[in-house]
């Protein structure tokens, strides 16, 4: 398949697509968790605990899934997905992941959500030799494919978010100081590590940082804390949860700083309208996927198909929820790698096939967005557009950003 043939497959109709995987069957060999009649993926996620908002990427994949079987499958076979919540809890996942992997005998893990969890069986996962995609993570070391050969990540890397906010930052005060409230573990660190790479020297003179747990009530005292240095610049590297409480506490202390939030944590639902609307006005962000709320993509046929799809298989969830077209965005570059599988649904040809992604464009990804993996490339996004919240939706501004050119 030549790279032009793979940029247009997800531009032509959903429909087309999906019906021309069917018409690949298998070959001879086969591997754990492919039968001739099913191919069984595994994940872990949140259905409670502190970050259970973000579990509806699951169900929403969940009903993917069951559209794909209604319109035969993939290479005659059905999806069978098989997803179990972890609560959020490292070792829940491990316990979970054995699960999956020793007892439901899945092909390959897909979508798993959140660093810890991803962190405490990403050793274990490698060692069997199990293609881990697309997780729902923003860390940097997720593209370290010399330590995680059978990993792969998704979205851009949190650290080049952080750069490209405190680039943007600069521009507009070149004498900023800069506030950081970071979640304690990778996600957190490396929102933390992309100011540091920018300020470089000046670090610790211009910015002072704050941690949170995972499992803290709130992040009140934190806010507080880095309101005292009068930073022009705030930067909430951090989940949906604590960005909202992040936004909320910051608008009672009338802080006027430029406020960033991480991408990932820039839902309406997740972070926006818990904070309250009205007091998100200026808040800043960065956005790659398009968001089914915005008046601009009311005649977009990507987004139309992705709505479709909602109304359909999966009513009860929010169609405006960024999570939910994520969830779908994901599973949609997921089809891409069973087709060009192209029958050989081997562990090894759908990690190799994860890895020969070319210029993709996706229809709910925003113009200019592509999807680029190797071998040695296991970040299949890098580009992200900033946008800025204006009290009814976001709005985007600037040029899209390629972050491997920061």
């Amino acid at each position: 398949m030549s790279d032009l043939n793979r940029r247009v497959l997800l531009k032509s109709s959903l429909a087309v697509g999906l019906t021309s995987l069917t018409s690949s069957f298998a070959r001879a060999d086969e591997t754990t968790g492919i039968t001739a009649t099913e191919i069984k993926i595994g994940s872990t996620t949140s259905l409670s605990g502190p970050v259970s908002a973000l579990g509806i990427q699951a169900r929403t994949q969940e009903a993917f899934f069951k559209m794909i079987n209604e319109k035969g499958g993939v290479a005659g076979r059905q999806i069978k997905y098989i997803y179990y919540d972890d609560g959020f809890q490292p070792p829940k996942t491990v316990e979970q992941v054995r699960r999956l992997v020793e007892s439901d005998e899945v092909a390959f893990l897909f979508n798993m959500l959140g660093t810890a969890p991803n962190s405490a069986a990403v050793t274990y996962i490698n060692q069997k030799k199990i293609p881990h995609l697309f997780l729902s993570v923003n860390g940097d070391k997720w593209g370290d494919h010399k330590k995680y050969p059978w990993t792969m990540g998704f979205a851009p890397s949190a650290r080049t978010e952080s750069q490209v906010y405190t680039k943007y930052a600069l521009q507009k005060n070149p004498k900023a100081r800069f506030a950081i409230l970071y979640q304690n573990d990778d996600l957190g660190k490396d929102y933390l590590a992309g100011v540091r790479d920018v300020l470089g020297a000046e670090f610790d003179a211009r910015a002072k940082a704050v941690s949170h747990e995972v499992a803290d009530p709130t992040i009140d005292s934190q806010i507080v804390s880095l309101k005292t240095t009068d930073a022009d610049v705030l930067l909430s590297g951090t989940t949906a949860k604590f960005a909202a409480q992040s936004i909320r506490k910051a608008y009672e202390l009338q802080w006027k700083a430029l406020h960033f939030i991480a991408s990932g944590a820039a839902s309406i639902t997740g972070a926006i309208n818990p904070a309250g609307p009205e007091r998100a006005v200026g808040v800043t962000s960065s956005a790659y996927v398009k968001d089914p709320s915005d008046p601009e993509w009311a005649n977009d046929k990507g987004v139309g198909d992705y709505l479709a799809f909602m109304q359909k298989y999966f009513p009860e969830g929010n169609p405006k929820d960024m999570y939910c077209i994520y969830a779908y965005t994901v599973a949609l570059v997921l089809m891409q790698i069973f087709k060009q599988c192209d029958g050989n649904l081997t562990r090894e040809n759908i990690m190799r096939q994860a890895e020969n992604l070319k210029d993709l464009e996706v229809p709910t990804l925003l113009p200019g967005i592509k999807v680029n993996t190797s071998p040695t490339n296991h970040h299949p996004l890098r580009q992200v557009q900033l946008q800025r919240w204006e009290g009814t939706g976001w709005k985007r501004f600037g040029p899209v950003i390629e972050g491997a050119n920061l």
